[in-house]
Order: C-alpha cells, then structure tokens, then sequence
C-alpha cells in the first residue's frame, strides 16, 4: 500500500478517479506512477460496488 493514498475506500474513490481524471490515461499508469498494486485498489473498492472501466478511465 501507498502511504500517500487513504486506507478509506470511498475516500481512495475520490483520490484515484480525480488522480485518473487529471493526471493518467489508464489504471496501470497511475498504479506505476503512484508505486501501488493494481490488486489492492481494485480490493479495495470492489466491496463499495466500484469496478474500474477501462473506457471512461473511472471506477465507477
């Protein structure tokens, strides 16, 4: 886990879609950028009902 992102999933929620908004063009750039695994975003808001769409680059 990245210290820099909240442990909190609906605050990662708003941290990851804003960061993907305006910073990265795909979950895996921002993943790299941000030194987190893919896995535990993902794990992290799936039990919120978020999945990440490729196409609108969003959890949503």
């Amino acid at each position: 886990m990245n210290e820099k992102l909240p442990n909190d999933p609906v605050m990662l929620l708003s941290v990851v879609n804003a960061r993907l908004r305006d910073y990265y063009d795909s979950l895996y750039d921002f993943c790299k950028a941000e030194d987190v695994e893919e896995a535990w975003v993902i794990s992290k808001l799936a039990p919120i009902n978020y999945i990440y769409n490729p196409s609108s680059n969003q959890f949503e």
